[in-house]
């Protein structure tokens, strides 16, 4: 029986569950409060850095609202093949603010340098929706050693534009980091960190709002903030294609925005694997390519209804997991409250009052957040692997230039300014570049992960024998993928006359296991080939286990079938495909996969409960020295 069966309308998955009217206002305008400083703060940081007038930023900002509210329904709703159906609110991406910023610049700034990004930005939309069904061919040339170094370059060439616009924004101005401007940015940021010191839930997630909103009252009442532009902007206003102009097109634009494209997906498949696991729903490869679809085809209406490119929001995923409520059509609400609040350019002009230094204050939490998920990232590198480092060593190094010494690159033609005059784009191409180099083409195959992890020291039946209840566990839970329990009871046959002795307690104890206990841990273990081999983050047994069979020296033409294999398998019996893969080889996996998959679900579920007895031996006499006499009669013998 297949996923989609045991599904019946009469109980729908909690994420396709229709809540009533008022507890989806609710929950949909908590969403936009959690989104909404995310939202507003790209278009104030463009405006502000290409020298657009206030009247122009209420239009970006109505604008981007407008338009994610779009976009928000596009993904949680969807249509034909786009859309992911899931609790995804879209937002614009951090990571093409600078690119943007360099863009406008080149192209002489104001909404001159406007229609050039929103050239490139149609573009790069276009290519991120054609490209979405071949990307999982291609996320394995971003792997952490590149994602990580690109989201740690964004947060940290970001923070000299919160800093610039702590001190005040203009430069020139005679109150440029004047102490009352220090005083405004450091309150704001003091006022983020205390909520978020002294709140739990909902409320640290909207304490950059509260943050915001406070700093800019008491701006107001000490009368160093203005919103003129309130009484003179309109209560009703739709957004127009193309307002500030036909857009134009640059080589070198498009492909500074391609790269941010490139790496907003990996950002995006991050996100909808996340979404996935907090609700419960396995994610496929035409998810991914419905998630992408919906970026490209949102980043497109940005470039022709006047904003920008469109990637899934982290807040908000962490919301879905605060919350607990599962349900799209919270998140295609909260679509609804962002386009009825993008008609109103009142509300815009409220947002473009907000004072520089309050604004910068904010910005430093919120990029250097960015920095720090960059940092996580990295975490899963191995840095014992010289080329790693010399990844992101070489890109943080390149991405800094243009931050820290601006006219470094001053003698660049023109055409290249865009590349080279953005931290992030100069950044990213490296970490691509380099990786490729060393990690793709040609280079050494990857152990270093496998070996930096050894099996440790082997113990002698004595010293098992010795062992209390809980060191007994902790040593030999590993033997299965979730097993504490498993080594629990096989505790309780101690003392062992042999080692023969103490599969027959493991084995007992997983072979009566009850029926849903023992689905659990079959589920329980990871996927082959699969997205955690990947990117590393197996534990150190299932690692050496999958290295061992070369299931990370797969060609592209084995990844897809391995892809395509687990799919079916899993959509046909609902768990994973496991197979001892240290009994065998990348032919003979394919050969059983393809022949287990006729099973039926009951022959399959007793098969994986002897692949696991046997990955079990097999790990067992990694831990324990056996004797030369011992009887080493294994599960197939059994």
């Amino acid at each position: 029986m297949s996923a989609k069966t045991r599904e019946t309308p009469a109980h729908p998955h909690p994420v396709d569950e229709v809540l009533p009217a008022g507890k989806l206002a609710l929950y949909g305008f908590q969403h936009v409060l959690a989104f909404y400083a995310g939202a507003v703060i790209v278009p104030i940081l463009l405006a502000g850095a290409i020298g657009l007038s206030d009247t122009e930023l209420i239009h970006l900002i109505n604008a981007d609202l407008f338009t994610c509210g779009i976009a928000s329904i596009i993904q949680s709703i969807g249509f034909w093949k786009v859309g992911v159906r899931l609790p995804l609110l879209q937002g614009v991406t951090f990571t093409a603010v600078s690119p943007m910023i360099a863009i406008g610049m080149a192209a002489g700034g104001g909404t001159e340098g406007l229609v050039t990004i929103y050239g490139s930005v149609i573009v790069a939309g276009l290519f991120t929706f054609f490209i979405a069904p071949f990307f999982s061919k291609l996320v394995r040339f971003f792997p952490p050693v590149v994602t990580g170094t690109v989201i740690s370059v964004i947060g940290i060439a970001l923070l000299p534009v919160a800093a610039n616009d702590a001190a005040g924004g203009n430069s020139g101005a005679a109150d440029y980091a004047s102490l009352t401007n220090l005083a405004y940015a450091g309150g704001t940021l003091a006022i983020i960190l205390v909520i978020y010191r002294l709140s739990r839930g909902f409320f640290s997630t909207v304490a950059v709002l509260i943050g915001l909103v406070c700093g800019t009252l008491l701006a107001t009442i000490l009368g160093h903030a203005h919103f003129d532009a309130v009484a003179s902007s309109d209560w009703f206003g739709v957004t127009t294609p193309f307002h500030f102009g036909w857009p134009k097109f640059s080589v070198t634009a498009i492909i500074s925005m391609i790269v941010v494209m490139l790496i907003t997906a990996v950002e995006t498949t991050g996100d909808v694997f996340a979404t996935g696991e907090i609700v419960k729903k396995r994610i496929t490869r035409d998810d991914i390519s419905r998630a992408l679809r919906a970026d490209g085809l949102a980043t497109t209406l940005g470039g022709v209804l006047n904003s920008f490119p469109y990637t899934c929001f982290a807040e908000n995923v962490g919301l879905v997991r605060l919350t607990r409520i599962k349900s799209r059509y919270v998140i295609a609400s909260a679509g609804v409250f962002m386009i009825l609040i993008g008609l109103i350019p009142k509300a815009g002009a409220i947002v473009a009052g907000i004072p520089h230094p309050v604004l910068g204050g904010a910005g430093l939490a919120m990029f250097g957040t960015v920095a720090v998920v960059g940092f996580q990232t990295l975490g899963r590198v191995d840095f014992h692997d010289q080329r790693n480092v010399m990844v992101v060593a070489v890109s943080v190094g390149l991405a800094l230039i243009p931050v820290g010494v601006p006219k470094f690159f001053s003698n660049v033609p023109d055409s290249l300014q865009i590349i080279v005059g953005s931290g992030i784009t100069l950044g990213s191409l490296s970490a691509i570049f380099l990786n490729l180099l060393f990690n793709v083409w040609g280079g050494k195959k990857k152990t270093a992960s496998v070996t930096a992890t050894p099996p440790p020291e082997k113990v002698t039946l004595e010293q098992v024998n010795q062992m209390s209840r809980e060191e007994f566990t902790r040593r030999f839970s590993v033997l299965f993928q979730n097993g504490p329990w498993i080594a629990e009871e096989a505790w309780t046959d101690r003392p062992f006359d042999g080692v023969y002795a103490m599969r027959h307690a493991f084995h007992s104890a997983l072979f009566n296991a009850p029926e849903p206990v023992a689905l659990e841990l079959i589920k329980s273990y990871p996927d082959l080939a699969g997205k955690a081999l990947i990117e590393r983050v197996l534990g150190p047994e299932s690692l050496r286990d999958q290295c061992s069979a070369g299931l990370d020296r797969l060609t592209f033409e084995e990844y897809d079938r391995f892809h395509d294999l687990t799919e079916a398998y899993h959509e046909k019996f609902g768990f994973p495909l496991v197979v001892c893969v240290r009994e065998n080889t990348k032919k003979t996996i394919f050969a059983a996969a393809e022949a287990r998959i006729q099973n039926s679900i009951g022959q399959e579920r007793a098969t994986a409960l002897v692949e696991i007895a046997k990955i079990a031996n097999l790990r067992l006499r990694d831990l324990v020295e056996e004797p030369q006499h011992a009887d080493s009669l294994a599960i197939s013998e059994k």
